[in-house]
């Protein structure tokens, strides 16, 4: 018998649908509390960890998601020049396991509509247009109050509702995101045949310039700077702009960076709920207990891990107690801690100027070998 029988889950992300069609797939009623009014189609592309994969297969997604992505386990380094000098091409860590690819490149919104599929197939139902403005609790029940005054009883409640969690505020928490200082350009573009892996250059006029094949006609493209006020409209001209200055395959990119481009930009914040992400019957996870700058691509790798060890304690525990929040903390804290410190140290290593003497793969080595072994 699980720990519980009813539950609540605030945010159709990945962490919320993830932890759904784990909790429903083991009998539980899960009711899923999205405040949009209906699926996303926004995003561009996103970076998929093997410790990320190691949970979707676990999922029944992998093939789905392996056909629509592209996959590759190696991670090479490039030059600012205008050749864009190919330096040094690595394997990358198979975090997932030696049986699956060291990444998978995908659409964000592919993944989105493979995960909420899933979810409802295993009988979990969303409700959309859904806000939360307060959450009360006692002894055995936990209870929503949304926008509308609708009153939601459930066993336990997930806040998966992202980096300005509401579920969050409401339990008290007063950990917020902080700016790190670098903002991010992304472009879902056309795939030059020549991009087969991620390329990572360090140098030129961004702090990092880098892109990612999502697909066999489809990548996606970003370029980090200081966070600065952007235009989005002005978007595809200040990317090209400032993607001229490298070489390789980004000259083609530049080409493709017209108006019709589809392009975002957004600014790079890191926090961690250093503690216990639990307050009785409320419990947060992914965006909303931890977040990094995505400069070792780890944020959706972590977000899933927290809802696949939080479900598996759930259905395999007899009771929502001390003992099973005490191991949920022990399993998430220290791994979430050691990603968020190194995505960090990375920015601050470029906002430093210090970068060129920073054992980037050494880093990234260090974080992989934490996150290889399961959750």
């Amino acid at each position: 018998m699980a720990a519980v029988s009813k539950v609540g889950i605030v945010g159709s992300g990945a962490a919320g649908l993830t932890a759904a069609v784990l909790l429903a797939d083991a009998g539980i009623d899960v009711e899923i509390l999205e405040k949009e009014t209906g699926p996303s189609s926004l995003g561009s592309g996103i970076t998929l960890q093997g410790n990320a994969l190691r949970i979707f297969r676990q999922l029944g997604i992998w093939d789905e998601i392996a056909a629509k992505g592209f996959a590759f386990s190696e991670l090479g380094f490039r030059a600012p020049d205008p050749a864009g000098t190919v330096l040094s091409v690595t394997d990358d860590a198979r975090t997932g396991g030696a049986d699956l690819p060291a990444t998978l490149g995908m659409y964000r919104p592919d993944l989105a509509d493979a995960l909420r599929r899933r979810a409802v197939n295993a009988g979990a139902r969303i409700s959309y247009g859904t806000k939360v403005k307060g959450v009360e609790q006692d002894g055995s029940s936990v209870t929503v109050i949304t926008d509308d005054g609708d009153r939601l009883s459930y066993d336990l409640l997930i806040g998966a509702d992202g980096l300005h969690s509401a579920v969050r505020t409401a339990i008290g928490i007063k950990t917020e995101p902080e700016p790190t200082g670098m903002g991010i350009w992304r472009a879902f573009v056309e795939r030059p045949a020549e991009v087969v892996r991620t390329d990572l250059t360090y140098g030129g006029p961004c702090y990092i310039a880098g892109y990612c094949p999502t697909g066999e006609d489809t990548m996606y493209a970003y370029l980090v700077e200081d966070a600065q006020e952007r235009s989005v409209e002005d978007g595809p001209k200040i990317m090209a702009g400032l993607a001229a200055a490298y070489g390789g395959p980004w000259k083609e990119i530049t080409a493709s960076l017209d108006h019709s481009a589809r392009v975002n930009y957004t600014r790079f914040t890191a926090h961690l709920v250093d503690g216990p992400w639990n307050r009785g019957r409320v419990v947060i996870i992914g965006d909303a207990a931890h977040s990094c700058p995505p400069t070792i691509a780890q944020g959706a790798a972590m977000a899933v891990e927290d809802a696949a060890v939080l479900a598996e304690l759930l259905t395999n525990g007899e009771e929502l107690n001390d003992a099973l929040w005490e191991a949920f903390t022990e399993r998430r804290l220290a791994r979430a801690r050691t990603v968020v410190r190194g995505s960090v140290q990375l920015g601050q290593w470029m906002l430093d100027g210090e970068i060129r003497n920073a054992d980037v793969p050494g880093l990234i080595g260090s974080v992989a070998a934490t996150v290889t072994q399961p959750a």
